[in-house]
């Protein structure tokens, strides 16, 4: 009982604390802030009475934690937007939505005009709270995509971020998208003949990992580097 607890970026439920609290055990809260918000966002809607509905992905480490911020039945998860058409809610005229912060932008927004298509009076954030580490990087792809013949995602496959980057690296026309841990799992012969890849990461992806995919790139092709800044 005397090992310290620490809460990942994900964010977890509120149980989590509360039994390290009950066990006397130092407890470490490194959850990120755009998720912590996402938290008070949901208590400030409880706290209204209002249900609310959360946009993400099942057995996802922050949907599990955001969702466990209130009682059960309190929070219900859509995940699309034909979801949306399939929900029942206590009350329409008594509900709010939030959105797992590493989601695509693209995704949503489809989702939250279903919403606000079913329920005209939900409430919900005055803007999405998708993290800007989430948002800067998908932006990026999209700028790149028309440039490129592939996409290379660096990045760990159970990464909802990383995932999705591949995700809008091909709805932005990019024929060819692939996610690799790294350097070792890039299909070479999927890339053979062509002549300008996209190199993007996911979120958490240490900066090396990068280095080695392009070191990799360098030692089987004549490279020319180029760097493409959506946001600083």
């Amino acid at each position: 009982d005397d090992r310290p607890v620490i809460v990942s970026a994900h964010g977890v439920p509120k149980a989590v604390p509360e039994e390290a609290g009950r066990r006397n055990m130092i407890a470490v809260d490194a959850t990120c802030p755009l998720v912590t918000k996402v938290h008070n966002e949901a208590a400030r809607y409880h706290a209204a009475g209002l249900q609310l509905i959360f946009i993400g992905h099942e057995g996802h480490p922050e949907t599990i934690g955001t969702m466990g911020q209130l009682p059960p039945g309190e929070v219900i998860l859509v995940e699309t937007p034909e979801d949306v058409a399939r929900i029942t809610v206590r009350d329409p005229a008594q509900l709010a939505f939030a959105t797992q912060t590493t989601l695509s932008v693209d995704d949503t927004a489809e989702i939250i005009a279903a919403l606000r298509a079913r329920f005209p009076q939900i409430a919900g954030p005055g803007h999405e709270d998708i993290c800007y580490a989430t948002t800067n990087r998908q932006a990026a792809v999209k700028a790149i995509a028309p440039k490129i013949d592939a996409l290379l995602v660096v990045g760990a496959p159970n990464s909802s971020n990383t995932r999705r980057l591949v995700e809008v690296g091909r709805a932005a026309g990019c024929a060819y998208a692939q996610l690799v841990r790294r350097a070792e799992d890039i299909d070479w012969r999927a890339i053979e003949g062509i002549r300008a890849i996209g190199i993007t990461a996911g979120a958490s992806a240490p900066e090396e990992l990068i280095e080695e995919v392009v070191a990799a790139l360098g030692e089987r092709y004549d490279l020319t580097t180029e760097q493409v800044v959506t946001a600083e």
